[in-house]
């Protein structure tokens, strides 16, 4: 036997970590929060299909650093919801995990402390909580799924699923999709390019092998049936926005190719609104005007907002940070929010009912 150290050279340390079905057990899903997820990821499936005229709108903050804040901004959410909700079907951006380009704060699951101590056991504690207090609130939620771990620990909470640019080209992600249980859009690539979405959406709609773990913790080989709800999200690129209806045209012709349905949602922020959260309200009406002139592709919206406009950085003291300010993007304030979504239902509510019958 070799002396030779040839694993594990440049690993620090391991820490075991509690199993899915720990965590289940010591944050336990109610019947109200189970219905009502299960009765969510239905009304989504109704719309992709065609059965529910509403738009599904996922609107909330870019990430969620504060819990406190989080219910807050939910609670308002939820009244909106009901007052809006013959029209738009709203679902609240829940995101936990946030990829970086090079380095920075990754999100509340591994550093839910914001101080790089990465107490990821908590991270799920307080992640999967709050997601089925806001369940309990009758509020559908969504995320990102990023990590092909963490779906196993939280993703029976979740609604509806993104995957982003950076991982839409990821064959791990697409694998991930194809056994996530609720509906899941594929964002474009980084460029503003349509290629690697649509090839995103034909492997997720396929049956998949390939490693990953179970609720035990124990490494399996996961089998999955594939995911029919897989469908584009538009959110620009490095070549500028791609909402207008020529860039929509476009992708329906590339779905159209590509052998799947014509369903496309619209992410406001991003390259879309130039990396500027206060153009978000003129997406909304650009797309809201391209509906009432007759499109029937577009099912749904994604908007980035927050208690209060813009973000901040994390400070070293934290009790610096400022309350419902996001730590991320930038984002629109709750005024612009709920002015943007209720004029948006007052010119959608009488058009939508007849369109994609």
């Amino acid at each position: 036997m070799t002396d030779t150290v040839v694993d594990n050279l440049n690993v620090e340390s391991q820490e075991i970590l509690i199993t899915p079905e720990q965590l289940k057990s010591e944050v336990p899903m109610s019947e109200t929060a189970a219905q009502c997820i299960a009765e969510n990821r239905e009304v989504i499936r109704n719309i992709l299909d065609g059965k529910d005229h509403r738009l599904f709108v996922v609107v909330g903050p870019c990430s969620i650093h504060d819990v406190d804040a989080a219910l807050d901004y939910a609670k308002h959410l939820k009244s909106l919801s009901d007052e809006l909700e013959d029209t738009l079907y709203i679902v609240m951006r829940v995101y936990f995990e946030k990829p970086r380009t090079t380095v920075g704060w990754k999100g509340l699951i591994n550093d839910p402390h914001l101080n790089d101590s990465f107490k990821i056991q908590e991270g799920l504690h307080i992640g999967r909580k709050l997601l089925l207090d806001i369940a309990e609130l009758g509020l559908p939620t969504s995320t990102e799924a990023l990590d092909p771990i963490s779906p196993q620990y939280m993703q029976d909470c979740i609604a509806w699923s993104a995957i982003g640019a950076r991982t839409t080209e990821s064959q791990t992600h697409r694998e991930m999709a194809s056994g996530l249980s609720s509906s899941v859009g594929f964002k474009n690539g980084t460029d503003g390019g349509l290629e690697v979405a649509m090839n995103a959406i034909q492997s997720a709609s396929k049956p998949h092998r390939f490693l990953g773990i179970n609720g035990e913790g124990q490494v399996a080989v996961i089998r999955t049936k594939g995911n029919p709800y897989a469908h584009v999200v538009l959110r620009g690129g490095s070549k500028g926005p791609n909402f207008d209806s020529v860039h929509i045209e476009l992708t329906e012709q590339a779905l159209t190719k590509a052998g799947v349905a014509k369903n496309i949602m619209v992410d406001c922020s991003h390259a879309n609104s130039s990396k500027r959260p206060e153009l978000q309200p003129k997406v909304v009406d650009d797309v809201c005007n391209q509906i009432i002139s007759g499109n029937q592709s577009i099912v749904g919206l994604m908007i980035e907002s927050n208690i209060h406009e813009g973000n901040q950085s994390i400070p070293e003291d934290l009790s610096k940070l400022a309350y419902g300010v996001s730590v991320t993007d930038g984002c629109i304030d709750w005024e612009t929010t709920a002015q943007s979504l209720t004029s948006l239902r007052n010119k959608l509510k009488d058009v939508l009912p007849g369109r994609r019958l």
